[in-house]
């Protein structure tokens, strides 16, 4: 399982790619905007394979998630968007699919390094018929 611990508040140092991802992911401008280069503060309170994941933005507003390694939980998106995921343990990173995009969290010199991936639902599809 390869548990690490994730315990601790984390104050914002900088991110890379944000205009592009939360536009690609669809996020409103409004939350867009709210978002870019805020001082987001987040707390991490571990006990185990419990969580409790909170965002702290500038002027009060909180988001908070809570769940368990391995079991489906209520989540929800940086954008206030509820829905269902089961958070996994993978080689020390915490990982949740988003509706969205695939998020991954682990610790890398002390500091609490996240980074969201679009996924893709472009599909291709390509027909052939037989050579006589």
């Amino acid at each position: 399982q390869g548990n690490m611990a994730f315990a601790g508040k984390y104050e914002f140092e900088g991110d890379e790619n944000y205009d592009d991802f939360v536009n690609k992911i669809g996020l409103p401008s409004d939350k867009i905007e709210m978002g870019r280069n805020c001082k987001i503060v987040t707390e991490v309170v571990q006990n185990g394979n419990d969580f409790t994941w909170t965002q702290h933005f500038p002027g009060g507003r909180t988001t908070t998630n809570t769940f368990t390694i391995g079991k489906e939980a209520d989540m929800e998106t940086m954008g206030g968007k509820k829905f269902k995921a089961t958070v996994k343990m993978e080689g020390g990173k915490i990982v949740a699919d988003f509706p969205n995009y695939h998020h991954t969290a682990e610790i890398c010199g002390g500091k609490l390094v996240e980074v969201s991936s679009q996924i893709s639902r472009l599909v291709y599809t390509k027909k052939k018929k037989e050579k006589n």
